[in-house]
């Protein structure tokens, strides 16, 4: 029986100012400014559920819309950083609608900040932030409408000039210094991510326990995000695809709305995000809780290619290594199961495999499922270092097709498990989902 009973750590602001502290030593000079992300209106008077921008949060915990984070890293008269927050003064009518707000004064004292502000002074007090600033940093890109903000507050400035402020005369994409600052998971960060991990765990098995024939795929999607709810994860990381039969053969199918059959798979990929973090796990199996003669072939590949993608996650290995030790296994599949034909590096050379294999086998994870980080250094592929999170997740999918033996049409298998670099190799967060044949056949049991 999991258990999940776990009393949500008090805010450390100090974590917090850590992070900001360190993105200013890279900073060296300038400002760098972090909105928050915006508040999108769905139909009517409703809006879509609110998701904090990822960057800000990481550097403030502060997760409120309406928000602007700003790090000065000092001025030219060597002065001290200073970090300010800018977001919603308290305002109890709206309060009673809408939840409680910070305000400045309490933002400010709780969370750690040097200064915090009205949103409503935003724009002026930036321009005098910015004075004298050789440098803006911001996410270049993110949002067309701040970039054109943020070049009318530096004209602002610029027309200043006689009163001795100076404008940046560079902008920079400060994503450049704080994904590779994200990329990088400390131990505070590792234990959410298990924690998501776990809870998601959980709710593949719980899929598989209550999968029957007959039912729909949002069915099953039901039972999965009634067990991330109520261990504390109020959303999926990413919309879950819940895909029968014929359907796991698109890769994002999200339709979910197709009856399951008797004698199909089903190819599952949810995650949830628990505190700010995504967990990523995609497992495959029979409806009827036993795998065929055929379905059976092509998933003890994939299960084979990925434990050999998992074996070369570790230090000593770039990036690239998982998905070419997963190619080769996939390669040698296809051709014994005549989808391919030739030699292992003849297949790969031509790029044959790719009728049945066309994405790669993983991707950095963190507070975004495809999460931040470079995945090359100039043209090499960066080494695996400890403190990186990233999925491994081989696949398979055989549409019909002339050249396609038809007891392999609408096989699509993917698996999919979470997995963090060691300094001794490797951590599988997700291990615990059952994945070999003999533990999903017993999981799906039907009594």
């Amino acid at each position: 029986m999991h258990n999940y009973a776990m009393t949500t750590a008090m805010f450390d602001p100090e974590i917090y100012a850590k992070r900001r502290a360190a993105l200013l030593n890279r900073m060296q000079r300038g400002i760098a400014i972090f909105p928050a992300a915006a508040e999108v209106v769905r139909n009517g008077d409703a809006h879509y559920a609110y998701r904090f921008d990822s960057n800000l949060y990481y550097l403030s915990g502060f997760t409120e819309p309406e928000t602007v984070l700003v790090l000065v890293a000092g001025q030219e008269d060597n002065s001290a950083p200073r970090t300010i927050l800018f977001c919603r003064e308290k305002n109890p009518e709206r309060e009673i609608w809408d939840g409680h707000r910070f305000g400045p004064d309490a933002a400010r004292e709780q969370f750690g900040f040097d200064a915090a502000y009205p949103i409503a002074q935003l724009d002026e007090k930036l321009i005098e932030l910015m004075g004298n600033q050789p440098v803006l940093f911001h996410p270049l890109g993110a949002s067309a409408d701040w970039d054109a903000r943020l070049i009318r507050l530096r004209a602002a400035v610029r027309e200043k000039s006689r009163s001795g402020l100076r404008a940046p005369d560079e902008i920079h994409d400060v994503r450049r210094l704080l994904n590779e600052m994200r990329l990088f998971k400390d131990e505070h960060e590792l234990n959410i991510v298990r924690r998501a991990a776990a809870i998601s765990t959980a709710a593949h098995e719980r899929a598989m326990r209550f999968t029957r024939a007959g039912q729909f795929e949002y069915q099953v999607e039901a039972e999965l995000l009634h067990e991330f709810c109520r261990h504390g994860a109020r959303d999926p990381a990413y919309t879950s695809i819940v895909a029968g039969g014929a359907n796991a053969c698109t890769l994002h199918y999200v339709g979910n709305d197709a009856r399951l059959k008797d004698g199909d798979l089903l190819l599952i990929d949810a995650g949830c995000e628990f505190a700010g973090y995504a967990s990523d796990i995609t497992r495959t199996y029979p409806v009827n809780g036993k795998f065929s003669a055929a379905q059976k072939d092509v998933y003890e590949i994939v299960l084979t290619a990925q434990a050999a993608a998992i074996s070369r996650a570790s230090p000593g290995h770039h990036w690239n290594a998982p998905h070419e030790a997963a190619l080769r296994v996939l390669a040698q599949g296809f051709i014994d199961l005549k989808l391919c034909h030739g030699t292992v590096d003849g297949v790969l050379e031509s790029g044959s495999y790719k009728q049945f294999y066309m994405h790669r086998t993983g991707h950095w994870l963190g507070m975004d499922v495809h999460d931040v980080g470079d995945y090359k250094i100039a043209e090499d592929w960066r080494a695996l270092q400890p403190g990186m999170v990233l999925t491994v997740e081989p696949g398979c999918y055989i549409r019909p097709a002339d050249n396609v033996p038809l007891a392999l049409w609408n096989i699509g298998i993917r698996i999919e498990d979470d997995v963090v670099i060691t300094a001794q190799g490797n951590e599988v967060l997700t291990d615990a989902a059952p994945k070999t044949v003999a533990a999903i056949e017993e999981v799906m049991r039907h009594e």
